[in-house]
């Protein structure tokens, strides 16, 4: 399979030419609807920029409504959209008619968004509590509630209320709270009776992200209460939680079994699954979410340190997850499963086809994704893989010519006396620098070929590739003609910072980068895939999105000067703790789903036995290595240019925290900046989007001697220098 070239801009044109004739007018739809348009033709923002002769960010504000296309852009964008929606029509072209209030229904009308009624208790979240009669078996009206981040879009009547709910429990009447202030009497009286009533009544999911993808399970979030009231325990017991399930015993899951309901073989959970068996292509499934027994990770979802979580209103814990889904996926665990989740959705691995000859749909791999499980390489898998099995003496620790160690920068080095005089030491940290190193990388999409024979260097295959890097020398490479201290500087080939001795094996990202510094390179031998793509284009471009509009609702924006940008983020987490929480697990979700990509044996079997994660078409550590590679190097790039530019050597790196002597406590007092005020290109600028930098932190120098006279040794500081003690390490 080879995988489609990407359009040029004519082809792009004339394609639009040929699908439509002459149009009368030129409106535009919605902006919502343009994203949903061209996301179902799978067509990046640049791509349409590209054809239209416009900037991405012009088509990326087009589709938010922050600005609108001006002719002559404006009549081409408006052709395309005519086109697509002809190609690709919402879920209901129709209008969806206003929910009728049943005739059982006895409670006020709802409120108008204008005047909101308060809750009773606690007093955070923005809805009314007000509810429809208890007789109703409908899903009530909707109530007012506070605007919170604007996630409008084509709403699908089949979900109509939203992705999830979270189910709570407030003197005997059982109500589920749902995305936009709406809550909904449950009549439920029972589990199983909730899950036939979420199927049925409640209009919870999310459509697909991909029209070859599948819809999203709905999700019910269970309070305390909720547990109680459906004879659930509020905490799984020590027995319990070891087991990560409930025992079979438990009545719950005999009214589960009873009722003809089905579990999972993981059982019921924090995380379970239930479900009847499907109707025609109707999955009948719910998952349904328990925080207190620990679904939602602190370390992910909230804060380790000082859980927000646990006391959360429901209307708020339903408006944090359920924007989330909007702007993200609908939550499938952990937020580094559903990172790795929503490379599935946005890239599905196959689709149905028609067999012209017997007219049936026929299962078809789509190229762009990865469709099954291949051989691995014994130098890009972690040290319990079976294929190491018998290949080293026990407790061997791999050298880099036998394992690929493509990882993060874990760099120090002692300060210069002229350092030393500088009062501070600023860290500057990159926003989700995982997801931006993922931006535009190519990577493999089937299995690997061995090249043998000292084969030629070719930056356009992805792979791992066994070379002898070590006679790289930085103090030899000018940029913009200006050479740099080397000994001041991390080498860009490896985690620790040190110069590789010997052949050693690397991912194609780092192999380029020494071509790009100008030197030969001459690989040994290589593992490369043949087939490749920028598998992971969408999924960055999803959660960019998700992450520069859950900002712009925290205060903090693109268009932002430097100084204005370290205001707004000063103030951006007391501005709306909720929402502060989903740009964390936003953050989250990018750094996890890398991870994913080599989830090692978590103690599930013995070493060198096969572990679960195994069996995914996802376990793909050659994409991981090429990932941090990517990031590592590209760190590395802005260092040598930033030291170029303005003599500034960094003292410490940790992951993607980046640590420089200033004779100021504020990073606009060390990142160099041009005469006219604008950072130098090239170097770390200031910003929310994805590989800008924020200000992590400020210390004294004293401080940081202090700190190595007390280990008696220079260590790294990079993740120590924080201004927020609740910031997690790496992005």
């Amino acid at each position: 399979m080879e995988v489609s070239p990407v359009p040029t801009e004519n082809e792009l044109l004339s394609a639009v030419d040929a699908l439509l004739n002459q149009v009368d007018q030129n409106d535009l739809p919605p902006p919502a609807e343009r994203k949903r348009l061209r996301e179902a033709a799978e067509l990046s923002q640049t791509q349409i920029a590209q054809a239209l002769g416009t900037r991405r960010e012009a088509v990326g504000n087009w589709e938010t409504g922050k600005t609108e296309p001006r002719p002559p852009q404006r009549t081409a964008y408006a052709q395309l959209l005519k086109g697509l929606a002809a190609r690709f029509p919402a879920p209901d072209s129709e209008a969806a008619p206003e929910p009728s209030v049943p005739k059982t229904f006895t409670a006020a009308p709802a409120p108008a968004p204008s005047a909101p009624i308060a809750p009773k208790a606690p007093a955070r979240p923005a809805t009314s509590t007000a509810r429809p009669s208890s007789t109703s078996r409908r899903p009530g009206a909707k109530r007012a509630a506070k605007a919170t981040t604007s996630t409008a879009a084509v709403v699908d009547p089949r979900f109509e209320n939203g992705p999830l709910a979270v189910v709570d429990c407030e003197d005997g009447q059982v109500s589920a709270y749902c995305v936009g202030g709406l809550v909904l009497d449950v009549p439920a009286k029972s589990l199983p009776a909730l899950v036939d009533w979420t199927l049925a009544e409640a209009k919870l999911g999310q459509a697909r992200l991909h029209r070859n993808g599948r819809d999203a399970d709905p999700v019910l979030v269970l309070t305390p209460s909720a547990l109680e009231r459906y004879g659930l325990p509020a905490a799984l017991s020590d027995e319990d939680r070891r087991a990560g399930r409930l025992p079979d015993s438990h009545k719950v899951i005999k009214q589960i079994k009873k009722a003809e309901l089905q579990l999972t073989q993981l059982g019921f959970g924090p995380w379970a699954r239930i479900y009847r068996d499907p109707e025609g292509s109707r999955r009948r499934c719910v998952q349904v979410c328990i925080p207190s027994w620990n679904a939602l990770d602190a370390r992910e979802w909230d804060h380790k340190d000082d859980p927000q979580i646990p006391s959360m209103h429901p209307a708020d814990l339903a408006r944090y997850l359920g924007t989330y889904a909007q702007l993200v996926i609908t939550p499938r665990g952990t937020a580094s499963t559903t990172g790795l989740e929503l490379m599935t959705a946005l890239r599905p691995p196959t689709r149905a086809e028609k067999d012209e000859t017997t007219g049936n749909f026929e299962r078809a791999f789509n190229a762009d994704a990865l469709t099954a499980v291949y051989d691995v390489v014994e130098c890009e898998v972690p040290d319990e893989h079976p294929v190491l099995k018998g290949r080293f003496e026990r407790h061997h620790m791999r050298t880099p010519d036998q394992m690929l160690m493509e990882e993060p920068y874990d760099w120090c080095r002692p300060l210069t006396d002229d350092e030393c005089r500088n009062p501070y030491l600023v860290a500057v940290d990159i926003n989700m620098s995982f997801a931006a190193a993922a931006n535009s990388l190519t990577v493999g999409l089937d299995g690997p070929t061995h090249l043998t024979n000292r084969p030629a260097f070719d930056p356009k295959l992805p792979g791992s590739w066994l070379v002898d890097l070590s006679h790289v020398d930085l103090a030899r490479v000018k940029v913009n003609g200006r050479t740099v201290d080397a000994d001041r500087l991390p080498s860009p080939f490896t985690p620790k910072g040190d110069r590789p001795v010997g052949p050693a094996w690397y991912a194609t990202p780092t192999v380029a980068y020494a071509v790009e510094l100008g030197f030969e390179v001459a690989p040994i031998e290589a593992y490369v895939r043949l087939q490749s793509g920028r598998y992971l284009d969408p999924w960055y471009n999803r959660l960019r999105d998700a992450y520069v509009t859950v900002m712009a609702d925290l205060g903090v924006t693109t268009a932002m000067s430097g100084h204005e940008f370290l205001d707004a983020m000063a103030c951006s987490k007391s501005t709306d703790p909720t929402m502060a929480l989903l740009a964390k697990a936003i953050k989250a979700t990018a750094k996890g789903g890398i991870g994913k990509l080599r989830q090692r044996n978590r103690g599930q079997v013995p070493y060198y036995e096969p572990w679960p994660a195994l069996k995914r078409e996802t376990w793909r550590p050659d994409i991981r290595a090429a990932v941090l590679a990517s990031q590592r190097v590209g760190i590395h790039r802005k260092l040598m240019k930033t030291a170029a530019t303005a003599d500034l050597y960094p003292v410490a790196i940790g992951t993607d925290a980046i640590v420089y002597p200033s004779p100021g406590p504020s990073p606009l007092d060390v990142l160099p900046y041009t005469e006219e005020g604008k950072p130098v290109p090239g170097t770390f600028r200031l910003g929310v989007s994805p590989g800008m930098v924020k200000h992590q932190g400020t210390q004294t120098v004293l401080w940081a001697e202090a700190q190595f006279e007390e280990a008696g040794a220079v260590f790294n500081i990079a993740n120590l220098i924080k201004n927020d003690p609740t910031a997690g390490e790496g992005e």
